[in-house]
């Protein structure tokens, strides 16, 4: 068991900046990745939809004896890892917006949260604002469009830092002084992001968090990898396999 994979699982190639802060940590992990990129992106499918696809690609992931699977998409954990907790057996570990650090760290009393539509209409994510806000006021941004300029490769575009641009400026016109990134593409534009909310506003995203808890589950049941070389990693892709190792190279992953 100790040598079987972790399963990791995303809408596309979102999932890939918590595979880094992941293999960062726990090297010696062997890694089943799989983007859904046939079906990408996930934040404009309705929660049936959502569901319905992470339980497929959760079986295709058991199949190929996961220990346990990072379900590493926002939009994804929170209309879906509540189900498949219900409905498989082994450990899911998930994402989740960065909403209580952020409060923790604000001087404003206002937090920005940039995820996709799926997020912000998500009854979780409404849950995680009403038991960490407090006095703190948070602003959802939805930003449709984001995730396909990232998955198409469009990391410093005009179209892409228009976008950008768009969407950090009514999370600045609030007063925002901590903005969350609340989709795991969007570390792929931190960049990007910093350089137009300015030098005085905080970003966040939860991969490094995730694994944490990664670790903290697989230790927990003893079946942290003891090998000493670098564990292996290998590519699943609903869509064309070719544009997703080309996507990989231009994120510097491989």
């Amino acid at each position: 068991m100790k040598d079987q994979p972790i399963g990791m699982f995303d809408s596309g190639v979102g999932g890939l900046s918590t595979l880094r802060d992941l293999r960062a940590l726990l090297p010696h992990e062997n890694i089943i990745y799989y983007a859904d990129t046939g079906n990408c992106p996930y934040g404009g499918r309705s929660h049936e939809e959502i569901v319905a696809l992470s339980e497929r690609i959760t079986h295709l992931l058991l199949e190929r004896g996961v220990k346990l699977i990072v379900v590493a998409c926002n939009t994804a954990t929170l209309h879906a890892v509540d189900y498949l907790r219900e409905h498989f057996s082994l450990s899911f570990v998930g994402m989740e917006p960065g909403i209580k650090p952020a409060i923790a760290q604000t001087k404003t009393d206002v937090v920005g949260v940039m995820a996709t539509q799926a997020t912000v209409a998500g009854e979780r994510f409404q849950r995680l604002i009403a038991r960490y806000a407090g006095d703190v006021q948070v602003v959802p941004q939805a930003c449709p469009g984001l995730v396909e300029l990232i998955e198409a490769g469009e990391l410093q575009s005009e179209t892409t830092r228009d976008a950008v641009a768009r969407y950090v400026a009514p999370l600045l016109k609030a007063g925002a002084d901590t903005i969350v990134l609340g989709c795991t593409h969007y570390p792929f534009l931190r960049p990007l992001i910093a350089d137009v909310a300015g030098p005085n506003v905080a970003l966040l995203d939860t991969g490094a968090a995730v694994a944490r808890q990664t670790q903290r589950l697989l230790a927990a049941a003893n079946l942290l990898n003891l090998q000493t070389s670098q564990g292996s990693i290998e590519w699943l892709t609903s869509g064309d396999p070719a544009h997703f190792a080309k996507i990989r190279q231009c994120l510097e992953i491989e």
